[in-house]
């Protein structure tokens, strides 16, 4: 039977209503996430379960294939994936997830390109995070945890002593395979941080990627060292926080969020 309007009623009601704020009305938080990346969505849900705080994601293209080449080009991309997070939106901060990626383009040149599409937000990556988590707990001498082949994990590393910040153990999973890195165990991340992270010289550690799946180990692994351990989403997720100018204290993350 052919579907028609024809015999429909014509007399549809206008209904009344009210506005108000809409979702996050305390804070609205963009975040480019690497459209591999299968794990910092999952994260930032847990760091960020309240209903006055609003997560908007956007894609960004990448190769599965992680090298200095394939992080550089990442740049190419942010301008046109920042803008599929609406302008309107009214952002408080924007975040770029990608550790390696931000060590690759640099921290000023994605903040660049981010505000040239938002030029009222803050903007944050999980390198410019981490800097910031090791200067309110005051850590210099960390021991640095990756997944990546040892050109990035190197790079990286020269990164965060040129900040100063001493890197006196670095340890890897040694992938180029995004997908596999995601796969990871979390058992497996735990075992590497308490391992390495045991060396009397070891402020702290921090534990690079977005696609690692830390933030159910942090506190326990902080226990075990009685020292603080940073990750990617978690020193991200606090620093947007921050950014955005909330304050309050969460327990489960690791020290830096109860600070």
């Amino acid at each position: 039977m052919e579907n028609t309007t024809a015999d429909l009623p014509k007399n549809i009601e206008t209904l009344e209503f009210d506005t108000d704020a809409g979702l996050g009305h305390t804070a609205r938080i963009g975040l480019i996430v690497l459209q591999t990346d299968q794990t910092i969505e999952y994260e930032f849900a847990q760091m960020f379960h309240d209903p006055g705080v609003a997560l908007y994601h956007a894609r960004i293209p990448n190769a599965m294939e992680v090298s200095q080449e394939t992080l550089r080009r990442m740049q190419l991309a942010l301008p046109e994936t920042a803008a599929l997070l609406p302008e309107s939106f009214q952002f408080d901060a924007i975040g770029y997830a990608c550790t390696s990626g931000a060590t690759m383009i640099g921290e000023a040149k994605v903040d660049k390109l981010i505000r040239e599409v938002h030029p009222q937000a803050a903007t944050s990556n999980p390198l410019t995070a981490c800097k910031a988590a090791f200067e309110k707990l005051k850590l210099r001498n960390i021991a640095l945890v990756t997944p990546y082949s040892p050109d990035v994990t190197l790079e990286m590393q020269a990164n965060l002593r040129t900040s100063g910040f001493n890197t006196v153990a670095v340890a890897s999973f040694n992938q180029t395979d995004d997908f596999t890195v995601a796969r990871i165990t979390s058992e497996s991340i735990l075992k590497a941080v308490t391992n390495i992270g045991a060396r009397n010289e070891v402020d702290g550690v921090f534990v690079s990627c977005t696609s690692l799946r830390t933030l159910s180990i942090v506190t326990q692994a902080e226990v075990r060292l009685g020292k603080p351990v940073i990750t990617s989403n978690q020193a991200l997720g606090w620093h947007l926080a921050r950014l955005c100018g909330l304050s309050d204290a969460k327990h489960g993350f690791g020290r830096i969020f109860a600070s």
